[in-house]
């Protein structure tokens, strides 16, 4: 009986994780583009930079004022060494991510975003020679076809945004990659990464948000008939993306791998709803079965990797990644449940 209810309360912390999750989530990027559309205020640039110094003081009040999570003590020299590397990715992620909501709506973004799967085991493969098994490739498949279809179906389509989008999957892949040695040693979870990476992220990214968009900044405050509700919603809405990798941090410890790959993948499709049920933007019925395929596509990625991982390779077979030939390779790859962090 015991074992029951400590059985129940476990999946019912699991689908709270999922849905406090997915309302962050899904209001992180609605209010990204409200911002953008309803307030007027078209600069992606400052909008990253509200969210980096919300999120640098949210982890620095979590960790050092209510000490909910312990600080991972990082080396001064690896902070500049390893962590500003990363945080300089880090930032052109989320900026290409703003930039991309900023031009295409929601529905487009998400599915684009998407494709980083196929991104990721493509670069792993020319820039470290893994070996991945057929069977990974061919889950690729459906994610390329669905973008595709997506893509060329899109009623608003607009070429700066989708090269933001299809770069900010760039971008990811390419701070798995580089996750993958320069923070060999550290095992950080989302509150640490935000505390070491957003102050980084907001010295890198504030003088160019005040050179190219400071002067139209201004004349926005001058042109604007709701200033202060406006300047509220940009507030919120960076307390609201701090609010967001705590609740990852939640939900990784809540979810299976499995349970936290196909729940990630519904998300894209809740947020797509909600956003066309705001916005009402124009979606074709070829469209919306791309972005079908192309979720679809991702969750049996997902499966594919997860069945792999638990089979054993028989002898004389390259492993997945293969094995490593020398010491850099033998740097631990990147928790997979955290390449969906904002």
């Amino acid at each position: 009986m015991e074992e029951s209810v400590l059985c129940q309360w476990s999946v019912v912390r699991s689908l709270l994780a999922i849905v406090q999750w997915w309302a962050f989530n899904v209001t992180v990027i609605v209010m990204n583009k409200w911002i953008f559309q309803k307030c007027d205020f078209k600069f992606p640039l400052s909008v990253s930079c509200v969210h980096f110094i919300c999120s640098s003081i949210g982890a620095y009040i979590v960790i050092k004022v209510l000490k909910l999570k312990p600080l991972i003590v990082v080396d001064p020299e690896d902070r500049w060494r390893r962590i500003f590397p990363m945080s300089f990715v880090f930032c052109i992620n989320i900026v290409l991510g703003n930039v991309s909501l900023r031009y295409i709506p929601v529905s487009f973004m998400q599915t684009i975003k998407s494709f980083t799967p196929a991104t990721t085991v493509v670069l792993q493969w020319l820039v470290w020679r893994k070996y991945f098994d057929w069977r990974i490739w061919a889950s690729l498949v459906p994610i390329v076809g669905g973008i595709l279809l997506t893509s060329v179906t899109e009623l608003s389509f607009n070429m700066l945004g989708f090269c933001a989008a299809l770069l900010g999957c760039l971008a990811t892949s390419t701070k798995t990659i580089l996750a993958e040695s320069l923070l060999h040693g550290y095992k950080f979870d989302s509150i640490n990464t935000v505390y070491y990476m957003a102050p980084f992220a907001t010295m890198i990214l504030g003088v160019p948000a005040i050179l190219l968009e400071g002067s139209g900044i201004i004349e926005w405050f001058y042109t604007n008939q709701s200033v202060g509700s406006s300047l509220v919603i940009i507030f919120c809405s960076g307390v609201l993306a701090f609010c967001l990798n705590f609740s990852i941090f939640y939900v990784i410890h809540s979810t299976t791998a499995v349970t936290f790959n196909v729940a990630g993948n519904l998300k894209v499709a809740v947020a797509v709803l909600v956003s066309w049920l705001i916005f009402r933007n124009p979606i074709s019925a070829l469209n919306a079965v791309g972005c079908a395929i192309t979720l679809g596509g991702c969750t049996f990625y997902g499966y594919v990797r997860h069945m792999l991982s638990q089979l054993q390779p028989l002898p004389g077979t390259p492993r997945t990644p293969r094995t490593p030939k020398n010491r850099t390779e033998l740097l631990p790859l990147v928790n997979d449940k955290l390449d969906d962090k904002v």
